[in-house]
Protein backbone atom coordinates (compact mmCIF):
# COMPACT_ATOMS: atom_id res chain seq x y z
CA UNK A 1 0.00 0.00 0.00
CA UNK A 2 1.20 3.49 -0.70
CA UNK A 3 2.20 5.73 1.77
CA UNK A 4 0.81 9.19 0.59
CA UNK A 5 -2.21 9.87 -0.31
CA UNK A 6 -4.57 12.83 -1.13
CA UNK A 7 -7.02 12.68 1.58
CA UNK A 8 -6.99 10.54 5.13
CA UNK A 9 -9.94 10.36 6.87
CA UNK A 10 -9.71 9.52 10.26
CA UNK A 11 -12.72 7.26 11.52
CA UNK A 12 -15.15 4.84 10.18
CA UNK A 13 -18.48 5.82 11.60
CA UNK A 14 -21.72 7.62 9.67
CA UNK A 15 -19.77 10.89 9.01
CA UNK A 16 -15.95 8.92 7.90
CA UNK A 17 -17.62 6.24 5.82
CA UNK A 18 -19.70 9.32 3.59
CA UNK A 19 -16.38 12.02 3.67
CA UNK A 20 -14.04 8.87 2.49
CA UNK A 21 -16.32 7.63 -0.12
CA UNK A 22 -17.01 11.06 -1.17
CA UNK A 23 -13.32 12.20 -1.71
CA UNK A 24 -12.60 9.05 -3.52
CA UNK A 25 -15.72 9.62 -6.11
CA UNK A 26 -13.77 12.75 -6.73
CA UNK A 27 -10.79 10.93 -7.78
CA UNK A 28 -8.64 11.47 -4.66
CA UNK A 29 -6.24 8.54 -3.68
CA UNK A 30 -8.12 8.43 -0.13
CA UNK A 31 -7.41 6.56 2.83
CA UNK A 32 -9.83 5.61 5.84
CA UNK A 33 -8.05 5.37 9.47
CA UNK A 34 -10.22 2.94 11.68
CA UNK A 35 -9.43 1.14 14.57
CA UNK A 36 -11.15 -2.39 12.76
CA UNK A 37 -12.83 -2.82 9.46
CA UNK A 38 -15.35 -4.87 11.76
CA UNK A 39 -16.46 -1.54 13.13
CA UNK A 40 -16.94 -0.03 9.79
CA UNK A 41 -20.65 1.15 9.76
CA UNK A 42 -21.26 0.26 13.55
CA UNK A 43 -24.24 1.79 14.90
CA UNK A 44 -22.86 2.63 18.23
CA UNK A 45 -26.27 4.17 19.88
CA UNK A 46 -29.51 4.35 18.26
CA UNK A 47 -30.05 1.46 15.29
CA UNK A 48 -32.29 3.62 13.03
CA UNK A 49 -31.51 6.01 10.06
CA UNK A 50 -33.67 8.63 9.73
CA UNK A 51 -36.63 10.45 11.01
CA UNK A 52 -37.65 13.92 11.92
CA UNK A 53 -35.03 16.36 11.23
CA UNK A 54 -32.90 13.83 9.84
CA UNK A 55 -35.08 11.43 6.95
CA UNK A 56 -34.84 14.73 4.61
CA UNK A 57 -30.69 14.53 5.20
CA UNK A 58 -30.32 11.31 4.48
CA UNK A 59 -31.89 11.79 1.12
CA UNK A 60 -29.54 14.80 0.32
CA UNK A 61 -26.79 12.43 1.22
CA UNK A 62 -27.90 10.19 -1.58
CA UNK A 63 -29.12 12.78 -3.92
CA UNK A 64 -25.01 13.69 -3.71
CA UNK A 65 -24.31 9.90 -4.35
CA UNK A 66 -23.68 9.16 -0.86
CA UNK A 67 -23.93 5.66 0.66
CA UNK A 68 -26.26 5.92 3.62
CA UNK A 69 -29.49 5.66 2.14
CA UNK A 70 -28.74 2.86 -0.05
CA UNK A 71 -26.84 1.27 3.10
CA UNK A 72 -30.07 1.82 5.03
CA UNK A 73 -32.34 0.23 2.50
CA UNK A 74 -30.54 -3.16 2.66
CA UNK A 75 -30.44 -3.10 6.12
CA UNK A 76 -33.78 -1.33 7.29
CA UNK A 77 -36.38 -4.11 8.74
CA UNK A 78 -39.17 -1.58 10.10
CA UNK A 79 -39.74 1.56 7.26
CA UNK A 80 -41.69 4.52 8.23
CA UNK A 81 -43.02 7.64 7.15
CA UNK A 82 -43.20 10.14 10.19
CA UNK A 83 -45.56 12.43 10.29
CA UNK A 84 -47.59 11.51 7.76
CA UNK A 85 -50.46 13.10 8.82
CA UNK A 86 -49.17 16.68 8.50
CA UNK A 87 -47.82 18.52 5.57
CA UNK A 88 -45.41 16.86 3.12
CA UNK A 89 -42.93 19.65 4.95
CA UNK A 90 -42.76 18.14 8.16
CA UNK A 91 -43.01 14.56 7.26
CA UNK A 92 -39.83 12.35 7.96
CA UNK A 93 -38.66 9.06 6.43
CA UNK A 94 -37.38 6.58 9.09
CA UNK A 95 -36.27 3.20 9.45
CA UNK A 96 -35.46 0.47 12.36
CA UNK A 97 -31.86 -1.19 10.78
CA UNK A 98 -30.41 -4.02 11.75
CA UNK A 99 -27.34 -3.54 12.92
CA UNK A 100 -24.98 -6.33 11.65
CA UNK A 101 -27.10 -6.12 8.42
CA UNK A 102 -26.12 -2.01 8.62
CA UNK A 103 -22.74 -2.91 9.18
CA UNK A 104 -21.83 -5.61 6.31
CA UNK A 105 -23.30 -3.47 3.82
CA UNK A 106 -21.13 -0.60 4.63
CA UNK A 107 -18.59 -2.30 4.30
CA UNK A 108 -19.30 -3.80 1.29
CA UNK A 109 -20.06 -0.17 0.18
CA UNK A 110 -16.44 1.12 1.35
CA UNK A 111 -14.72 -2.01 -0.54
CA UNK A 112 -16.49 -1.37 -3.21
CA UNK A 113 -15.20 1.84 -3.81
CA UNK A 114 -12.44 2.69 -6.08
CA UNK A 115 -9.40 5.04 -4.47
CA UNK A 116 -10.41 4.37 -1.11
CA UNK A 117 -8.18 1.95 0.68
CA UNK A 118 -9.09 0.89 4.65
CA UNK A 119 -6.20 1.46 6.73
CA UNK A 120 -6.89 -0.34 10.35
CA UNK A 121 -4.77 1.28 13.25
CA UNK A 122 -4.96 3.90 15.89
CA UNK A 123 -4.59 7.60 14.69
CA UNK A 124 -2.34 8.74 17.20
CA UNK A 125 -0.62 12.01 15.96
CA UNK A 126 -0.86 14.77 13.50
CA UNK A 127 2.47 15.67 11.36
CA UNK A 128 1.99 19.12 10.79
CA UNK A 129 4.82 21.42 8.69
CA UNK A 130 5.18 25.19 8.00
CA UNK A 131 1.98 25.57 9.54
CA UNK A 132 0.35 23.00 7.31
CA UNK A 133 -1.01 19.57 7.79
CA UNK A 134 1.36 17.15 6.32
CA UNK A 135 0.13 13.76 7.55
CA UNK A 136 -0.37 11.19 10.47
CA UNK A 137 0.84 9.17 12.38
CA UNK A 138 -0.40 6.11 13.84
CA UNK A 139 -0.21 4.42 17.63
CA UNK A 140 1.91 1.28 15.68
CA UNK A 141 4.69 3.97 14.51
CA UNK A 142 3.54 4.09 10.81
CA UNK A 143 3.14 7.36 9.10
CA UNK A 144 1.21 8.18 6.21
CA UNK A 145 1.33 11.83 4.31
CA UNK A 146 -1.81 13.43 3.04
CA UNK A 147 -2.55 16.92 1.37
CA UNK A 148 -6.06 16.98 3.69
CA UNK A 149 -6.99 14.99 6.65
CA UNK A 150 -10.41 14.87 7.78
CA UNK A 151 -11.77 14.79 11.69
CA UNK A 152 -14.49 11.98 12.05
CA UNK A 153 -13.92 10.59 14.83
CA UNK A 154 -17.54 10.49 16.42
CA UNK A 155 -17.27 10.14 20.22
CA UNK A 156 -13.61 8.26 20.10
CA UNK A 157 -11.61 11.95 21.07
CA UNK A 158 -10.55 11.19 24.91
CA UNK A 159 -14.41 8.98 24.99
CA UNK A 160 -15.88 8.57 28.25
CA UNK A 161 -18.45 6.08 29.64
CA UNK A 162 -20.40 6.69 31.98
CA UNK A 163 -22.35 3.18 33.77
CA UNK A 164 -24.74 3.97 36.35
CA UNK A 165 -22.42 5.01 39.24
CA UNK A 166 -18.95 3.67 37.62
CA UNK A 167 -16.98 5.22 34.02
CA UNK A 168 -13.97 4.12 32.59
CA UNK A 169 -12.33 5.46 29.60
CA UNK A 170 -13.67 3.99 26.06
CA UNK A 171 -14.54 4.91 22.62
CA UNK A 172 -17.48 2.53 22.89
CA UNK A 173 -18.43 -0.45 24.70
CA UNK A 174 -15.55 -2.59 24.78
CA UNK A 175 -13.19 -0.60 22.49
CA UNK A 176 -10.15 2.10 23.51
CA UNK A 177 -10.68 5.74 23.19
CA UNK A 178 -8.38 8.08 21.06
CA UNK A 179 -6.76 9.29 23.63
CA UNK A 180 -3.34 10.36 21.40
CA UNK A 181 -5.12 12.48 18.75
CA UNK A 182 -6.71 14.89 21.28
CA UNK A 183 -2.94 15.33 22.97
CA UNK A 184 -2.39 16.51 19.46
CA UNK A 185 -5.37 18.47 18.77
CA UNK A 186 -4.22 20.21 22.38
CA UNK A 187 -0.49 20.69 21.50
CA UNK A 188 -1.61 22.27 18.19
CA UNK A 189 -3.65 24.95 20.59
CA UNK A 190 -6.70 23.50 20.16
CA UNK A 191 -9.68 23.88 23.29
CA UNK A 192 -10.88 20.33 23.72
CA UNK A 193 -14.80 19.81 24.87
CA UNK A 194 -17.05 17.99 26.05
CA UNK A 195 -20.26 16.70 25.18
CA UNK A 196 -22.52 13.81 26.80
CA UNK A 197 -24.84 11.42 24.77
CA UNK A 198 -27.14 9.04 26.25
CA UNK A 199 -27.51 5.26 24.90
CA UNK A 200 -30.20 3.81 26.66
CA UNK A 201 -30.07 -0.41 27.39
CA UNK A 202 -31.00 -2.83 24.81
CA UNK A 203 -33.28 -5.41 25.86
CA UNK A 204 -33.48 -9.00 25.01
CA UNK A 205 -36.72 -9.64 22.46
CA UNK A 206 -36.97 -13.24 24.45
CA UNK A 207 -37.93 -11.74 27.48
CA UNK A 208 -40.44 -9.39 26.51
CA UNK A 209 -43.68 -10.44 27.11
CA UNK A 210 -45.29 -8.63 23.60
CA UNK A 211 -49.04 -9.98 23.92
CA UNK A 212 -49.06 -7.05 26.89
CA UNK A 213 -46.99 -4.70 24.30
CA UNK A 214 -49.07 -2.13 21.41
CA UNK A 215 -47.66 -3.79 18.58
CA UNK A 216 -46.61 -1.14 15.00
CA UNK A 217 -46.42 -2.32 11.72
CA UNK A 218 -44.09 -0.89 8.98
CA UNK A 219 -45.17 1.11 6.08
CA UNK A 220 -46.57 -0.94 3.52
CA UNK A 221 -44.93 -0.83 0.93
CA UNK A 222 -42.06 0.75 2.57
CA UNK A 223 -40.74 3.32 1.14
CA UNK A 224 -36.97 3.48 0.36
CA UNK A 225 -34.45 6.39 0.78
CA UNK A 226 -32.27 5.44 -2.02
CA UNK A 227 -33.72 6.72 -5.61
CA UNK A 228 -31.23 3.70 -6.65
CA UNK A 229 -33.24 1.14 -4.79
CA UNK A 230 -35.79 0.03 -6.87
CA UNK A 231 -38.54 -1.65 -3.90
CA UNK A 232 -37.23 -2.75 -0.16
CA UNK A 233 -36.66 -7.10 -0.47
CA UNK A 234 -35.12 -7.15 3.49
CA UNK A 235 -38.07 -8.80 5.55
CA UNK A 236 -40.29 -6.28 7.44
CA UNK A 237 -40.84 -6.47 11.49
CA UNK A 238 -43.33 -4.78 13.51
CA UNK A 239 -42.17 -2.65 16.75
CA UNK A 240 -43.28 -2.56 20.27
CA UNK A 241 -44.42 0.65 21.89
CA UNK A 242 -44.10 0.81 25.62
CA UNK A 243 -44.88 3.61 28.07
CA UNK A 244 -43.67 4.80 31.32
CA UNK A 245 -45.86 4.30 34.66
CA UNK A 246 -46.54 5.95 37.99
CA UNK A 247 -44.18 3.42 38.95
CA UNK A 248 -41.36 3.29 36.98
CA UNK A 249 -41.43 7.37 37.87
CA UNK A 250 -40.96 6.47 41.42
CA UNK A 251 -37.64 4.49 41.08
CA UNK A 252 -36.28 7.22 38.62
CA UNK A 253 -37.58 10.07 41.50
CA UNK A 254 -35.47 7.65 44.06
CA UNK A 255 -32.32 7.56 42.48
CA UNK A 256 -32.07 10.46 40.44
CA UNK A 257 -29.60 11.32 42.43
CA UNK A 258 -27.23 8.55 41.06
CA UNK A 259 -27.05 9.50 38.03
CA UNK A 260 -24.23 11.14 36.44
CA UNK A 261 -26.01 14.08 34.96
CA UNK A 262 -27.16 14.64 38.58
CA UNK A 263 -23.92 13.54 40.47
CA UNK A 264 -21.40 15.66 38.83
CA UNK A 265 -20.16 12.80 37.38
CA UNK A 266 -21.11 14.92 34.15
CA UNK A 267 -20.26 18.50 33.78
CA UNK A 268 -20.83 18.69 30.12
CA UNK A 269 -23.92 19.17 28.15
CA UNK A 270 -26.27 17.19 26.39
CA UNK A 271 -27.86 17.26 23.38
CA UNK A 272 -31.07 19.41 23.46
CA UNK A 273 -33.52 17.16 21.92
CA UNK A 274 -32.98 13.91 23.00
CA UNK A 275 -33.07 14.28 26.78
CA UNK A 276 -32.22 11.09 29.27
CA UNK A 277 -35.28 9.82 30.84
CA UNK A 278 -34.62 11.23 34.48
CA UNK A 279 -34.62 14.65 32.37
CA UNK A 280 -37.96 13.76 30.95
Amino acid sequence: MQNTFDVIVIGGGHAGCEAAAAAARMGARTALVTHRFATIGAMSCNPAIGGLGKGHLVREVDALDGLMGRVADVGGIQFRMLNRKKGPAVRGPRTQADRKLYAAAMQAAITATENLNVIEGEADDLLIANGRMTGIRLADGREFGAGAVVITTGTFLRGLIHLGEQNWPAGRIDEAPALGLSKAFERIGFTLGRLKTGTPPRLDGKTIDWSAVEMQSADDPPEPFSVMTDRITTPQIQCGITRTTPATHEVIRANVHRSPMYSGQIKSSGPRYCPSIEDK
